[in-house]
């Protein structure tokens, strides 16, 4: 399990440390890709796996024809290395806004990528209407 929040820099040619907690649980191979909010995801292998098992087994309509092309072409395999770095492609890092600052966001099964600017900028002033909703979902606090 992801948890935790972590500054870091990106440098000019798009590489990324990856945080020593999330590294050894990420293993040396991973998925990145993009994600929701503007951010990315990245996902250890056996969780990508998973997550594309999800995938495959949408419906043939056009939603799930969409989003299927949203996670699959965004996708990069990435490997760490010697210094605890992966390189982020220019495409994902566009999406998200990668250019100095960015968070690492731990959340459950995955990881987030966030520009530090966004990060920032997100609200959380209507968590308690969240809270609500979500109890309908069987979630208590």
């Amino acid at each position: 399990m992801f948890m935790g929040e972590y500054n870091h820099t990106i440098d000019a040619k798009g590489r990324i440390i990856i945080p020593s907690k999330f590294r050894e649980a990420l293993g040396e191979n991973f998925v990145v890709t993009l994600g929701l909010d503007g951010c990315l995801f990245v996902y250890p292998n056996e969780e990508w796996l998973t997550f594309v098992n999800q995938l495959k087994n949408l419906p043939g309509n056009k939603e799930a024809r969409q989003l299927q092309r949203y996670f699959m072409a965004g996708a990069a395999d990435c490997e760490v290395d010697k210094q605890g770095r992966i390189l982020i492609p220019s495409k994902l890092r566009e999406h998200a806004s990668l250019d100095k600052d960015v968070v690492f966001v731990g959340v459950l099964s995955k990881i987030e990528i966030w520009s530090k600017e966004r990060w920032e900028n997100n609200s959380y002033d209507n968590m308690d209407d969240i809270a609500d909703h979500m109890s309908e979902f069987g979630l208590s606090f």
